[in-house]
């Protein structure tokens, strides 16, 4: 027995096909049975036959009620009907002897499960094959489901017949059904059959089926709860924390060991380019020991970290202490502290500080749930399915930080955060400050050309001008290629952050897909945005200038600011509601 002899559950094809749900270009159903007239929802005919004496409880030749061809195909006035008339709700019926609810379970109809659930229906029963709802809606991704019914109380470790929980067929049969383990289910359940002595967790089926994404958040979450006793090495190499200082303390050693072997008074070339090959030896196996799918997220922070710390030890032993450097304390050394406290304070804040995480506990998340799914209004457009919470408008859930971020603007990986309503000021001051520190940094490495190095950039020409600072002292060149390359990014992130706070009132996410949002006016040239106050105004709400308390900024809580709505009266054409 193996897990690959797993079996989904079979289709229903009782006459449900993607024509049904499309009238027929005839106008005249007078000759069409119960069933057809039920399955293309042609209420009045339908009406017609119930009237005439048809028994709504009757089924046909496949023991299927008209109940569970409403329910299939969605037709939420005949369900209405006919339970009005006195059809039974959990009737079981078609091969499979299962409920209507069970058939709008596999469609992902999720408002006729609403409304059969209103109407009493029990979805803890399981059809022919030992399955209740709740593990149908997890077999086949239909996440909303899922968690409207768990938020209606349903188990989220129940077994189906075969041993199988919600978690294990969303890992098994689905990319993505995160709304299961988010609710706490149990992460080391097995499979048992009577017939197989093998057990299988959720993290063996999604192995069996190559679920790279479903993997790497279930062993996460097996770690988090400490399911999992490897050995030392083992232990370490699973190590969510040892693996981040790993990822973040790489570049600090590479960008360090670079300039080291370049710097050194050795003529043979070969001698260092041996050296290099040990540092990339060295880099490919601290990888794939120790880096993990979050690298891209941790490996620009490191080498920000890394390159910055680097550049301030250059400052401290090659400029600043050098007393053939004469530079004066007022307007060099005083602004270089300032301006570095300052950096550090925004970076700090940029860094760890929340950038709007929108938090929800477990019963709020459950009454959101059956709210929206009741009113008709769970929808991936207001509502996050990892998250399992209702979105506040201007935010979006971050795939890297696995979180909802109020009125977010992206996730930066020089920060190791997000960039969202709590921290967007901080990191407009890290990236200012940066520029700044940067500027002086390669101001500092020309004045130390200029008195250490014998360079004639007027006589010799601009490549052997390059030639000569960068073998008079390597590293100091090494660090002025750095500084130049920081430099320009963020001298072209900070202009794309001025111009969309001042000019344009929107956010780097909303910048890159207004399209998707119904509150944008988007044409060829141009986006209008109901945020957008004019330049001044714009820069005032956004940095919360107050000026002794003769202006006064609009504070919005964008954690909580769910809807937007015309308004005839307002300027911008639009209010927060």
């Amino acid at each position: 027995c193996s897990v690959k002899e797993l079996k989904p559950q079979s289709h229903y094809n009782h006459g449900y096909s993607e024509n049904v749900g499309r009238k027929s270009h005839v106008d005249d159903y007078s000759t069409w049975d119960i069933v057809k007239a039920t399955q293309y929802g042609i209420f009045e005919r339908c009406r017609e036959l119930v009237e005439a004496g048809y028994d709504v409880q009757q089924p046909d030749k496949e023991n299927v009620t008209l109940l569970h061809w409403a329910a299939i195909n969605n037709r939420i006035d005949l369900v209405k009907y006919y339970i009005s008339k006195g059809a039974m709700v959990d009737q079981l019926g078609g091969d499979l002897n299962s409920t209507p609810l069970h058939w709008a379970t596999r469609q992902g109809h999720l408002s006729m499960v609403v409304q059969l659930l209103k109407y009493g229906s029990d979805p803890s029963l399981i059809d022919g094959e030992g399955c209740s709802c709740v593990h149908l809606a997890a077999q086949f991704g239909h996440t909303s489901i899922v968690a409207y019914l768990i938020a209606k109380g349903q188990d989220v470790d129940m077994m189906d017949q075969n041993g199988m929980t919600p978690l294990m067929w969303a890992a098994y049969r689905t990319h993505r059904c995160v709304c299961v383990y988010k609710w706490n289910a149990h992460l080391d359940t097995q499979r048992l059959e009577m017939e197989c002595p093998s057990r299988y967790t959720p993290l063996d089926l999604a192995k069996q089926r190559k679920n790279v994404w479903m993997v790497n958040h279930l062993q996460e979450a097996r770690q988090a709860k400490g399911y999992d006793s490897p050995g030392y090495l083992k232990k370490l190499k699973m190590d969510k924390e040892f693996r981040q200082k790993i990822m973040l303390g790489t570049p600090f050693l590479v960008i360090w060991l670079v300039g080291f072997i370049a710097d050194l008074d050795i003529d043979s070339w070969l001698l260092k380019g041996l050296m290099y090959c040990g540092v990339w030896v060295t880099v490919q196996f601290l990888s794939k020991s120790f880096f993990d799918h979050s690298m891209h997220s941790a490996l620009p922070l490191g080498i920000y970290l890394a390159t910055k710390f680097w550049m301030y030890v250059t400052c401290q032993s090659a400029v600043l202490l050098n007393s053939s450097v004469h530079l004066p304390f007022a307007t060099v050394h005083l602004p270089f502290l300032l301006n570095s406290v300052c950096l550090f304070y925004n970076f700090g804040k940029s860094w760890k500080s929340d950038p709007g995480i929108i938090k929800a506990s477990e019963e709020q998340k459950k009454k959101t749930i059956v709210e929206l799914a009741e009113t008709g209004s769970l929808d991936l457009s207001i509502f996050c399915s990892t998250c399992l919470i209702r979105k506040p408008i201007r935010s979006k859930h971050c795939a890297v930080c696995n979180r909802c971020i109020a009125k977010f603007d992206h996730h930066c990986p020089w920060v190791g955060n997000c960039v969202g309503s709590g921290n967007h000021r901080y990191f407009m001051g890290y990236l200012f400050f940066l520029l700044c520190m940067i500027s002086w940094m390669i101001y500092g490495c020309i004045c130390y050309w200029r008195i250490h190095c014998a360079t004639n950039y007027t006589k010799d020409g601009f490549w052997l001008y390059l030639t000569q600072i960068a073998s008079c002292s390597p590293w100091m060149f090494w660090m002025f290629l750095n500084s130049v390359f920081h430099f320009m990014w963020v001298a072209v992130l900070i202009m794309c952050q001025l111009y969309q706070i001042a000019g344009l009132g929107i956010t780097t996410n909303e910048r890159m897909n207004a399209r998707r949002y119904k509150h944008f006016k988007v044409t060829a040239t141009s986006i209008e945005s109901p945020f957008n106050h004019g330049c001044v105004r714009n820069l005032i709400d956004f940095f919360e200038i107050r000026c002794c308390g003769l202006i006064r900024p609009k504070a919005i809580d964008w954690t909580t600011q769910y809807t937007i709505e015309y308004d005839q009266t307002s300027g911008s054409g639009y209010q927060l509601v």
